[in-house]
């Protein structure tokens, strides 16, 4: 019974040391920001970046395991993008389609790759840049720019008109749809996330050698599919905003 106390006991201080929603600050002017958050997005551009230079800096005829990587990667963005949107349409949205599943699959992995707990911050801790709610929430908007964009560039003001159809009945349906699509985009990614780096968190401090492996694997599989989930929805809505109706 003794055991039994202990390991509860144990298990609550574990979970009571872990932190969520610590932040540390950078003051610029009036402004205050997400330092740790920023920090990670330079460490994952500068990883994406990395990986582009050295992959292209010498492209063969017949080309090398690293440039057949960068070309497989690009095919599968252009083919994800062009299933979303369209074979006429999907060629200028190749590479915001493309920034945004890099960025959310580095982004990710890196939460799992990347020794961040081992740096010390005054307040908070390091972590995924799409561990933070703020990273999510951005991308989500710029998604709903981008769809926005598509259709007014396509069909200038009379995109608004997909409000009022079928019928006008469903305008506000069909309005709080649109703010809908952000909000389910942002807190997918952002939970999912969250929810990953805090179960291994958790496992790492009860059973150090054995389970967190296989869960950390598990967490590189779920990681990737958030960011193509992510890419996905973000290219059908450009496809369905830039679609005509008859």
């Amino acid at each position: 019974m003794c055991n039994i106390f202990d390991t509860k006991t144990f298990f609550e201080y574990t979970i009571s040391t872990l932190e969520v929603g610590q932040h540390l600050y950078w003051k610029i002017g009036n402004f205050e920001v997400h330092a740790q958050v920023l920090i990670t997005s330079w460490i994952v551009i500068g990883v994406i970046l990395g990986i582009a230079f050295l992959a292209t800096r010498n492209l063969q005829t017949i080309p090398n395991v690293n440039q057949n990587f960068i070309e497989f990667t690009l095919e599968f963005i252009q083919d994800l993008t062009k299933n979303q949107i369209g074979e006429a349409e999907y060629r200028p949205w190749i590479p915001f389609i493309g920034t945004m599943f890099l960025f959310i699959f580095v982004s990710n992995w890196s939460g799992a790759l990347i020794p961040f707990k081992l740096i010390q911050l005054p307040n908070g801790e390091l972590a995924a840049p799409t561990n933070d709610i703020n990273t999510t929430v951005a991308l989500a908007l710029l998604t709903s720019i981008a769809y926005f964009y598509a259709g007014l560039s396509k069909k200038g003001l009379s995109y608004f008109g997909k409000y009022i159809k079928p019928t006008p009945v469903l305008l506000p349906i069909n309005i709080l749809e649109d703010f809908t699509k952000p909000l389910s985009l942002s807190f997918r990614l952002f939970g999912n996330i969250l929810a990953d780096e805090l179960v291994v968190a958790v496992l790492v401090s009860l059973v150090p050698l054995v389970i967190p492996i296989p869960m950390m694997f598990l967490g590189l599989f779920t990681s990737a599919i958030q960011a193509l989930i992510f890419a996905t929805l973000a290219a059908a809505y450009i496809g369905e905003s830039i679609e005509d109706h008859h």
